[in-house]
């Protein structure tokens, strides 16, 4: 088996260093001249894949995009994932989940197992219930050869809140689980657990210097950040940056050749 950080390096190396997102919100749907249903959700997610899947390492569906269309939308989503498979890229499935017991066990086994028709090569998950309560999805990446993205220091103006309030160590919360993730990534030796980390910021308030996996990078074009600031930004952590750019590609389409001009200019 190999593990999903043997993968994504491989991606990386072979395609370069970008996530695209696959955000069908309304608005691009209209633009794109689609309706607002599962079946204009699914002409814009498998036409993005069409497009910029044999170019792109990693695609980032947000569920929640295709979640609003009930199972159909469901439907459409197994479907974006299957054809990101076909294409040889990897996906993330952001879908932030975090929760206790048996109820992350079940988002776990939704998500990360093999033969769930909803799996994908990794997921996004929230903390803020505690790093442990995210052990079932833990365990899962390990076993099955999948990754976990841990929000650590979000793109959002008002992650801060509680991102940079102070532990009981002393420290920021968001270092807590950048250097929790960063423990468990040492004991099991395959680099499974990721961070997502927002472009957008001027001082991180962290430090994910010497942090040993892949730093999923939101807020790239539409929210602020750009690529061109990023090796400032994470300076020694550059290698293990991934930037995730939805709307500044998406909004090229609905013409394939000027979504694949897009990402060749990101790339």
């Amino acid at each position: 088996m190999t593990s999903y950080h043997e993968r994504l390096t491989a991606a990386v190396g072979q395609r370069g260093a970008l996530c695209v997102g696959i955000d069908p919100h309304p608005g691009l749907l209209k633009a794109w001249g689609l309706g607002v249903d599962a079946a204009g959700v699914e002409a814009f997610a498998r036409r993005v894949v069409e497009a910029v899947g044999t170019d792109v390492a990693v695609f980032k569906p947000q569920s929640a995009f295709f979640e609003i269309h009930g199972s159909a939308g469901i439907a459409v989503l197994e479907r974006t994932l299957a054809d990101i498979a076909g294409a040889g890229a990897l996906s993330i499935l952001d879908v932030k989940r975090g929760d206790i017991g048996s109820t992350m066990d079940a988002y776990a086994e939704a998500y990360l197992a093999d033969g769930s028709p909803l799996a994908a090569d990794a997921i996004t998950v929230s903390p803020y219930l505690g790093f442990g309560s995210l052990q079932p999805a833990f365990d899962r990446a390990h076993r099955y050869g999948r990754g976990v993205y841990v929000l650590a220091r979000t793109s959002n103006p008002e992650g801060g809140q509680v991102q940079l309030a102070s532990a009981a160590t002393g420290n920021p919360v968001a270092q807590e689980i950048i250097d929790a993730a960063a423990r468990l990534n040492s004991e099991t030796g395959q680099n499974a657990i990721g961070l997502v980390v927002g472009g957008t910021h001027e001082d991180l308030g962290c430090d994910v210097t010497a942090f040993n996996g892949s730093i999923l990078v939101p807020g790239i074009g539409f929210q602020g950040g750009r690529i061109d600031d990023l090796p400032a930004l994470f300076g020694a952590a550059l290698s293990n940056v991934l930037p995730a750019v939805s709307r500044d590609v998406l909004r090229a389409g609905p013409d394939a050749a000027a979504l694949a001009d897009r990402v060749q200019a990101l790339l």
